[in-house]
């Protein structure tokens, strides 16, 4: 038993005191091909509106085939990266294509993120995009004889679903640069899972800008674990507990790694120290007002959605095999007066 009232079609007609039928071409837009007079349409929609109703999407799905969703699986609504996706695509899917966007997280698990899936295509989505939490192949391709996928943020090897992704080893050899170029010769490299896609074009990009000056890759410079906050926070504690000082200079994958570093720092030196170059993959407005510079890599959230939900109707139009994209990013540099001296 429940307290809430779902109201049907049937209550509609009743209250309406028209038939089923009548009030299902009304409320589908259908009165004026069945030449249902004015004075009944008049009625049956001051019924429904008296009422908060409207018609079922899963019945409107059945018969069109079109449920007019998109599903969007992302990690998590708490990384900001993510979030902003989610935010363009919610808007780009109500004002440029008529749809609902339905968001689930996977939590950075592969289970979880094939539970999200399996949900969507349970309520009958248009199409899924999926920012993808494991390089398994395998995982996906049962879901691309169900209806459109594609990848966004990152793509997964070996596999020919199409993906929208930031163009990010450029970006990063080039902030890297950067530092190289104002003179650090130690850079630290924090990242997340070395098997997914986003992982290994950014420390591509790293390694890009190391080999470009001359510079080799120490032993202890490289460390790759997951995206958490809590991971950036172990990562930064750790190497400081090792060398019992910062970095020269420090690469952050993630913002979400970046919250964890910067929580260790503020709880061991209430940030009056630091590394002496502070780098960041992704942005936040929260950055320029810290005492430490942060120099950060702005993805394009905006074009990550439109090329992504583009594919997906490409897709539902008849198009198989729409074309993958890579998405330029730009950084972010914050003015400094005199570089910070690492302590």
């Amino acid at each position: 038993m429940t307290q809430f009232e779902r109201l049907t079609i049937d209550d509609i007609a009743r209250l309406a005191m028209v038939s089923r039928t009548t009030a299902s071409m009304v409320l589908n837009g259908h009165a004026e091909r069945y030449r249902i007079s004015a004075a009944t349409v008049e009625r049956v929609l001051q019924v429904a509106k008296d009422n908060h109703f409207t018609p079922s999407q899963s019945a409107r799905a059945l018969r069109s085939r079109r449920s007019n969703t998109i599903g969007l699986v992302i990690p998590d609504l708490t990384n900001s990266a993510h979030a902003a996706l989610a935010q363009a695509m919610e808007s780009q899917c109500r004002q440029r294509y008529g749809c609902q966007l339905v968001i689930v997280t996977s939590d950075e698990d592969p289970k979880r993120e094939t539970e999200g899936i399996a949900h969507l295509v349970a309520h009958q989505v248009d199409g899924v995009v999926v920012v993808p939490c494991t390089g398994d192949a395998e995982r996906y391709e049962k879901w691309v004889k169900r209806l459109p996928l594609v990848f966004a943020d990152r793509r997964v090897e070996q596999s020919d679903i199409p993906y929208v992704v930031t163009d990010a080893t450029e970006t990063v050899a080039t902030l890297v640069g950067d530092a190289l170029k104002q003179g650090a010769r130690e850079v630290v490299y924090f990242g997340g899972q070395p098997e997914l896609s986003a992982s290994r074009d950014r420390l591509a990009g790293y390694r890009l800008a190391l080999a470009a000056h001359g510079l080799t890759e120490k032993k202890d410079w490289v460390y790759q674990r997951d995206y958490q906050r809590e991971s950036g926070h172990a990562l930064m504690r750790a190497w400081f507990a090792a060398h019992r000082r910062y970095p020269h200079a420090l690469f952050v994958g993630s913002i979400t790694l970046l919250e964890g570093v910067l929580a260790f720092i503020n709880e061991a030196h209430q940030l009056a120290q630091a590394p002496g170059r502070l780098m960041t993959f992704d942005d936040h407005q929260l950055l320029d007002c810290l005492p430490l510079t942060i120099d950060a890599i702005v993805q394009d959230s905006e074009q990550l959605a439109e090329h992504s939900l583009r594919c997906v109707i490409s897709m539902l139009e008849g198009n198989a095999n729409p074309d993958s994209s890579r998405i330029p990013a730009h950084i972010h540099y914050r003015l400094r007066s005199n570089p910070r001296r690492p302590d």
